[in-house]
């Protein structure tokens, strides 16, 4: 499993699991009012697909991102969208698009000469960037906000607090584009975590998202976390610990890192 999301809306909490979804059965839960969100990486982390199809590959020595000069990379993709669309009944995909290095694209005579062609540069040729959210619902999209700087759990040197004042709507400031906003979501990924740390990784500061998320920016654009938050922070760990969920110290310097003493949670 590379990793996880956990998406929080502004009233509802979802767990993506980033995996194959085959032994799964039934891929969504109305019960519950769960959905499960298949995502398809392209055009980064796809170097596995050449496997079968090389022409997907830039070149035997650059092999991802998929060559985006071929009209046969997006009938690939668009064949395999169809597909899973028979397996997940979920109206929505998540397409990833996580590290697309374009240098590859750049180094790589024939696409170097359809980008000239085409006068686009590497980034014209994949446009998604930071501050997606503004321009999404700009254009009158829904969108979910994250924020790899902050919001990705596997970053371990970034505390609670910056965990918790990251803004959702940042760069919105249209009542009615807000409303777009569905949620957020923070990322969990695998390269540096199993059973043995996961939920150390997750919790408490995927807590402090979710906080985030439910609360109203006005009231807390002037508040100080230290004292309005924290101490919630503290509680929710402590009692996640006494469900038996290993969730980390909420203020160690490092995401996982040991708690500065014994029986913090007693102190409380």
């Amino acid at each position: 499993m590379r990793g996880m999301l956990l998406y929080f809306s502004f009233r509802s909490l979802y767990l993506l699991p980033l995996h194959s979804f085959c032994s799964l059965g039934p891929r969504t839960f109305p019960d519950t009012g769960i959905h499960v969100m298949a995502e398809v990486d392209v055009p980064g982390h796809a170097e596995s697909w050449g496997v079968g199809y090389q022409d997907l590959w830039p070149s035997s020595s650059c092999r991802e991102p998929l060559d985006v000069s071929k009209n046969f990379t997006f009938d690939v993709v668009s064949g395999i969208l169809a597909d899973l669309r028979k397996i997940f009944p979920f109206e929505l995909f998540h397409l990833g698009g996580d590290e697309v290095h374009t240098d590859c694209w750049s180094s790589t005579p024939h696409i170097s000469q359809w980008l000239q062609e085409q006068r686009m540069t590497p980034k014209d040729a994949y446009k998604l960037g930071p501050g997606v959210c503004p321009k999404a619902v700009a254009k009158g999209f829904q969108c979910i906000f994250s924020n790899q700087g902050v919001w990705y759990l596997d970053h371990l040197d970034v505390p609670w607090d910056s965990v918790y004042n990251a803004e959702p709507l940042e760069g919105i400031n249209d009542v009615s584009a807000q409303k777009l906003v569905l949620g957020g979501e923070v990322c969990m990924w695998g390269e540096t975590a199993d059973t043995s740390d996961v939920q150390q990784t997750i919790w408490p500061r995927a807590a402090a998202a979710a906080e985030r998320l439910w609360s109203k920016r006005e009231a807390l654009s002037a508040a100080n976390t230290n004292i309005t938050a924290l101490s919630r922070l503290h509680y929710f760990r402590c009692l996640l610990n006494m469900r038996g969920v290993q969730a980390a110290p909420v203020t160690a310097p490092y995401g996982r890192s040991a708690p500065y003493g014994p029986g913090s949670c007693y102190a409380q």
